[in-house]
């Protein structure tokens, strides 16, 4: 590039750094924040491991700008679903007090919200990939932080093995790999032992209940091995399908104080039949919202929209899996 197009191309990137970057106290990694930014500053690799939750996906790119990265080149934060990155990269902005599409966007199939001046990019790990075949060095980032990494698809397995063989080639390049789980010293062992910073806790608490499948309508505490001989006998144990079980955990939970309901099933099939069951048994004041990969666009950002005009509403998301609603 022409040394001149090259001085005004770092200028402008200099100005569109926000001046206020912030870090939520609340956020368990805002406490490790020093001592990532350590590990970044010594390491081309660093791992992050930490709990969903913990506040990794939306804070470590902003500690990226804090510390310089997202000048020279830009950062692109990788996800594993389309609406992951969308979602992500307006929570991001909108920490920053800025437009998305500017300082921070994202880049998915089918829609680029993002210019030459953005600094922070999302992106899905496949359209990362997809510019290898481009760009060999990937020499338009200068941070390449690959998110949910312990989700091991495809992609992000191919990603990380190509981005192993080129850090040599590239020692300005940083790349930070973030895992919810303790498949964290596998990515270390695979980066020549590169450091892991651990995060603890989460935002939220997490209360589990447990209910059968199979409920005795009289008894809700009785033996769900009984023999069904006993139903002849004055007992009644009744056989629910998974949508009818879902109908009775959420009737149960709405007399509980307010807050959103969330349940993950194993695909689409099950989601249709799931709300098909609790559109006739839920309030109006309850919105069912589902949540899977082939949804139109559309569709999914029903998700961070709430109707206006309705007071009290409770929304129910049915979704896939965790990746679909970070």
């Amino acid at each position: 590039m022409d040394p001149a197009k090259q001085a005004a191309r770092a200028a402008r990137r200099t100005a569109n750094v926000p001046v206020d970057i912030a870090f939520p106290a609340e956020l368990p990694v805002t406490g490790r924040l020093d001592d990532i930014a350590a590990a970044i500053a010594e390491n081309q690799v660093v791992i992050v491991a930490g709990e969903t939750g913990s506040g990794k996906t939306t804070q470590l790119p902003k500690l990226c700008l804090r510390l310089g990265r997202g000048v020279d080149g830009t950062i692109a934060h990788t996800q594993p679903r389309r609406i992951a990155a969308r979602t992500v990269a307006q929570r991001i902005a909108d920490e920053l007090q800025v437009s998305l599409g500017q300082a921070v966007g994202y880049a998915v199939r089918f829609e680029n919200k993002a210019t030459d001046d953005t600094l922070i990019r999302l992106m899905t790990d496949g359209l990362l990939l997809a510019e290898i075949q481009r760009d060999r060095l990937l020499s338009k980032y200068d941070t390449i932080i690959v998110d949910e990494a312990h989700e091991r698809s495809l992609n992000i397995d191919f990603l990380l093995g190509y981005l192993q063989r080129l850090l040599p080639q590239r020692p300005d390049l940083k790349v930070i790999i973030t895992s919810a789980t303790i498949d964290s010293a596998r990515f270390s062992e695979h980066f020549s032992g590169a450091p892991v910073i651990e995060v603890s806790g989460r935002t939220y608490p997490v209360e589990v209940r447990y209910r059968p499948l199979s409920a005795d309508v009289d008894d809700p505490e009785a033996d769900e091995d009984e023999d069904p001989a006993d139903a002849r006998q004055g007992h009644s144990v009744t056989d629910r399908d998974q949508p009818d079980a879902i109908a009775d955990a959420v009737d149960e939970l709405l007399d509980e104080p307010p807050g959103d309901l969330l349940v993950f099933l194993s695909g689409e099939r099950e989601i249709r039949d799931t709300a098909d069951t609790l559109s006739g048994r839920l309030p109006s004041t309850v919105e069912i919202l589902p949540l899977y990969a082939r949804l139109p666009t559309a569709e999914q950002q029903r998700v961070l929209l709430r109707r206006d005009g309705v007071k009290a509403t409770r929304r129910f998301f049915l979704s896939t899996n965790v990746a679909e609603t970070s």
